[in-house]
C-alpha cells in the first residue's frame, strides 16, 4: 500500500470509529474491514486495520479495546507462548452522552438564542457523538420557534466581550416588542431612536435569558439589559467607569455570585437588608433563590422569619408573587409598597 493510500485508510478508520462507536457500540477488526469496504469502497487486510488502530493511539486518540489472553505456539521456536489479542474497539468521546444531553437541553431551554442558530448549535453538538446519539434525541426537532428574533446576539456577545476585556464603553439601541409582535428600537422623548451609552462589566445567564450587567452613563448605579434585545452595538474610545467607583458598589469590585443572589429577577434598583416571614415549606425555595447566607429566626410550627440582603424591586415582586406565604416585615416602606400594590391588584379584580 502506498503512502497516500495508507493515510487515506488511516483517516477513514478514524471516521468509522467516530461514526459507529462508543462504549455501548464496539467494532471488531473484521467489522472495521467490512465498513471500510461498504462506506469507502476500500479493501485492506487485517494487518492494515491493526496498524491504523495502533497509529491512531500513537497520535493521541483514546481508543479502548477488549484484551483477550491466549496461549499460542511460536512458529520459529516451537515454544508455547502467551499472546494478547485486542478486539471490540471504540473511540472514547470528549463528551459523554449525558453531558451532551445537558448541553443540548441548555440550548433548547434558552430564550436568548435565535431559533435557527440554536438548531445549528444542536446539530454541531450532535456531531460530537455517533450516529446512535441522534436516534435517541428525536425531540430536538420539536424546538419552539418563538425564541428571540435578534439574529445578531452572538455578534453582541463578541463585541461586549472585547469591550469588557479592554475596559471600554459601548453604545447600542435597545429593542422592545410592539403590538405588531415585532421588535422596534426604544424611542426617546423626541420620538427618535434612543442610543444607550454604558460601561459593561459582566454577562450572565438567568432563567433562560442573557443579561449585560453595566452602568448607564448618566447615573451612578447598576443596570441590566437583555443581550438579545441589544442592536447596533459599537465599542467607543471612552474608558468604562470602574465598577468600584460607582456609589452602589461601596468601593468593592463586582462579586457576581453575590450580585446574582441579590437580584432574583435581574431588576435594577437599590439593595437593602429585608426581613420577611415565610411558610416553612418555602425554606428550600428561599435557599435556592437567595443562597445560604440568609438568616432564619423566630421559627414557629408553621412559619419562620428570614433576613436577607436583596434587590428591593425583586423583593417586592417576590412578595407579591408568593403572597400570602411571604410577608415583608421590614423595612416598613417596602412593606407598605407591597401592601398598596396588592390593594391596587385586588381593586382591579373587584
Amino acid at each position: 500500500m502506498g503512502r497516500q493510500a495508507k493515510k487515506l485508510s488511516l483517516f477513514n478508520t478514524l471516521e468509522i470509529l467516530k461514526k459507529y462507536t462508543d462504549e455501548d457500540h464496539r467494532l471488531t477488526q473484521a467489522e472495521l474491514l467490512e465498513l471500510l469496504k461498504q462506506d469507502y469502497d476500500m479493501e485492506v487486510d487485517r494487518r492494515t486495520v491493526k496498524s491504523n488502530l495502533m497509529d491512531l493511539i500513537e497520535l493521541g486518540y483514546e481508543i479502548e479495546s477488549q484484551e483477550t489472553t491466549r496461549m499460542i505456539r511460536n512458529e520459529k521456536t516451537g515454544e508455547v507462548e502467551e499472546s494478547t489479542i485486542m478486539s471490540s474497539f471504540y473511540l472514547v468521546r470528549d463528551f459523554s452522552k449525558p453531558e451532551l444531553r445537558l448541553l443540548i437541553d441548555s440550548l433548547l431551554f434558552s430564550k436568548h438564542i435565535p431559533y435557527s442558530q440554536c438548531k445549528e448549535l444542536v446539530l454541531k453538538l450532535e456531531s460530537l457523538s455517533n450516529k446512535y446519539f441522534r436516534a435517541s434525541m428525536n425531540y430536538i426537532c420539536t424546538m419552539p420557534e418563538d425564541k428571540t428574533n435578534n439574529r445578531q446576539v452572538f455578534y453582541n456577545i463578541d463585541v461586549l466581550d472585547e469591550a469588557i476585556s479592554k475596559g471600554r464603553k459601548v453604545s447600542f439601541k435597545y429593542l422592545e416588542y410592539g403590538t405588531d409582535k415585532k421588535q422596534h428600537p426604544k424611542l426617546d422623548k423626541e420620538g427618535e431612536e434612543r442610543v444607550y451609552v454604558v460601561s459593561p462589566y459582566q454577562m450572565v445567564a438567568k432563567e433562560g435569558k442573557y443579561y449585560l450587567i453595566c452602568n448607564y452613563d448618566y447615573y451612578d448605579d447598576i443596570s441590566n439589559y437583555r443581550v438579545d434585545r441589544i442592536t447596533d452595538i459599537e465599542i467607543l474610545d471612552a474608558k468604562a467607569k470602574p465598577f468600584e467607583k460607582l456609589k452602589w458598589s461601596k468601593g468593592k469590585r463586582l462579586d457576581l455570585a453575590e450580585y446574582m443572589k441579590q437580584h432574583v429577577y435581574m431588576y435594577s434598583s437599590e439593595d437593602s437588608t429585608v426581613t420577611f416571614r415565610i411558610v416553612k415549606p418555602m425554606i428550600s425555595d428561599i435557599i435556592d433563590m437567595f443562597g445560604k447566607d440568609v438568616r432564619f429566626f423566630d421559627e414557629t410550627e408553621d412559619t419562620v422569619c428570614v433576613k436577607a440582603k436583596v434587590n428591593e424591586t425583586a423583593m417586592v415582586q417576590f412578595a407579591k408573587s408568593y403572597a400570602p406565604d411571604v410577608e415583608i416585615l421590614e423595612p416598613l416602606e417596602l412593606r407598605e409598597q407591597v401592601k398598596n400594590e396588592l390593594r391596587r391588584g385586588y381593586r382591579a379584580y373587584e
